[in-house]
């Protein structure tokens, strides 16, 4: 990768993981959350950084759903059996955190994307599911299309209120295809979303592609 560019890359060496544990221990410290927050080598789960001049600046976790449960078991775990028992293929999206220094709503988008990807064409994941606080509910709901499931509980691993919200990848799919890659554009302009910031779905189909060629070799 070029060093001088933004770019998101599959996190799978002790050195990048520590690189993203840290911005995550720094982006929670500061928003009053507890604990230290360390990314493990888990199959089950998959990281992606984003980084800017070779410096990481954002991070999302992918969590698989596996005879071993998710996180959010913990204290949602009523509310996920629910859709285990309709056969839902669920995963979770944890240990979000990006640098406030690099503002690009694109950058943030971007990160998302690909991690949908992983979790729908790689994983044949239909929802998303995550955990968060109150204050960020909304952002989650209206901008991505997320729903409230259950009550308002704490996390335990941050010692903090928390939502359980999901979205359902069907939907995810139709959005991306109605608006992806059209900020700034007459089409994308009354759409409020978050949608317009992602990939269009030419590029889109250009990355899984290239990540189904990766997948292949790795397990061929």
């Amino acid at each position: 990768m070029n060093q001088d560019s933004y770019g998101i890359r599959l996190t799978d060496t002790a050195i990048g993981r520590n690189s993203a544990s840290m911005l995550i221990n720094k982006m929670y410290a500061w928003r009053g959350y507890a604990g230290t927050h360390q990314l493990s080598n888990d199959p089950n789960r998959i990281t992606l950084t984003a980084t800017d001049k070779g410096d990481v600046v954002g991070t999302l976790t992918i969590g698989i759903d596996s005879d071993i449960g998710m996180l959010a078991d913990e204290i949602f775990k009523e509310e996920l059996d629910a859709h285990r028992k309709r056969g839902a293929r669920l995963c979770e999206f944890t240990k979000l955190a990006f640098d406030p220094s690099v503002r690009s709503k694109a950058s943030l988008a971007n990160l998302f994307h690909l991690a949908v990807i992983y979790a729908r064409d790689l994983h044949e994941c239909t929802d998303i599911v995550i955990e968060v606080n109150p204050r960020h509910r909304r952002f989650y709901e209206r901008m991505l299309g997320f729903q409230q499931e259950g009550d308002l509980k704490i996390n335990t691993r941050v010692n903090a209120p928390a939502y359980l919200l999901r979205v359902n990848l069907e939907f995810v799919t139709e959005q991306i295809k109605r608006y992806g890659g059209t900020f700034g554009a007459d089409s994308g302009a009354s759409e409020r979303s978050f949608y317009p910031y992602f990939f269009s779905p030419r590029e889109e189909m250009g990355i899984i592609n290239r990540l189904l060629r990766m997948d292949e070799r790795h397990t061929g």
